[in-house]
């Protein structure tokens, strides 16, 4: 079933017999598949559209996040859309899942380039909507924010970012990578190292000449240690006002090697000392709220390495179901 925005992506992998005459109450009955019927102007109206962004073969390290977009969609029936925390119901929204960005077989740079392209049209033709991206390593993000600059060359883009690592690696030793996409947005001239604001990051795992770039580029960022001292949730706020003062539209990036790998075994870079799920959750939500905040990705979470309950994919399934909360909550 090709939809309007083929080739550019591709239809579902599958999809969810839905029962006819009742309301949605669980997740996989109120998210709609877009297809070849769908009307292309009625979809304009969509408040949030989710796309499936299958790539892992750029990871430095050996990753299944590929798996995660079909991962992800099979766990929407164990969600309701009725959120008690906030006594919300998601299903008074309208959420399209317009499918995935296609992707070569052994081609990383066509890959990459893909995802420019379904990223500059998804932003173009909903450019009301919040696109929600669902990875994939974290190279996805530089291509999702460079198809979003190509979209809205007008605006200036900021960045939000939960994240153990830097991810400032040297282009010219691991490429458009995992490990890259802050440094690829700064050195294209996309995004402004000043734009961009990293927390979480912690313990052993980046080195200190990444920290040192980020310092000669002006990146922003906050390290979980002192993010707890003055409240997880405080120091996303006051991120988000910092940003909302320079910039038209901010991009959240959730990594989801961010989270302590009791929490998260499901990652392929996972480490300790780093958020609880209430931590992640409770940014994500604060982020959701913010009115400049106009798309999110969702990275690095492998349904290969994870636990026999798919503790880390329904992680993931919440933190998308709480940023969308937040949308709702504007």
């Amino acid at each position: 079933m090709k939809s309007f925005l083929y080739p550019k992506i591709n239809p579902h992998s599958f999809t969810w017999v839905k029962p006819e005459g009742r309301n949605p109450e669980k997740v996989h009955e109120w998210i709609q598949p877009l297809t070849s019927e769908a009307d292309p102007e009625k979809c304009k109206s969509a408040e949030v559209v989710v796309v499936g962004v299958p790539l892992s073969r750029s990871s430095i390290s050996a990753s299944g996040a590929s798996e995660f977009p079909d991962a992800f969609r099979r766990a929407w029936k164990g969600f309701t859309t009725y959120n008690l925390d906030e006594d919300i119901d998601l299903a008074e929204m309208t959420a399209l899942d317009v499918g995935d960005v296609p992707m070569h077989v052994t081609d990383i740079r066509r890959c990459h380039d893909n995802i420019i392209e379904a990223s500059e049209a998804l932003h173009t033709h909903f450019d009301h909507s919040k696109v929600c991206s669902i990875g994939g390593d974290h190279s996805i993000t530089a291509m999702m924010v460079k198809g979003l600059h190509k979209a809205k060359p007008g605006e200036r883009i900021g960045i939000l970012q939960f994240d153990t690592h830097f991810d400032l690696r040297d282009m010219s030793d691991n490429g458009p990578s995992n490990g890259t996409p802050m440094r690829n947005l700064i050195e294209s001239g996309v995004v402004s190292g000043s734009d961009m604001y990293n927390i979480g990051l912690h313990g052993f795992f980046n080195t200190k000449d990444l920290k040192e770039y980020a310092d000669a580029h002006g990146v922003n960022y906050i390290t979980l240690r002192n993010a707890r001292k003055k409240g997880f949730e405080a120091t996303v706020l006051a991120c988000l006002e910092e940003l909302a003062a320079k910039v038209d539209t901010i991009y959240l990036t959730v990594d989801m090697d961010c989270l302590d790998v009791a929490y998260a075994p499901g990652v392929p870079a996972s480490t300790p000392g780093g958020l609880t799920s209430a931590e992640l959750l409770e940014g994500v939500l604060a982020a959701g709220k913010h009115p400049k905040v106009k798309a999110m990705d969702i990275v690095c979470l492998d349904p290969l390495k994870d636990s026999s309950v798919q503790q880390t994919v329904k992680m993931g399934t919440h933190v998308f179901l709480t940023f969308v909360s937040g949308v709702m909550l504007r």
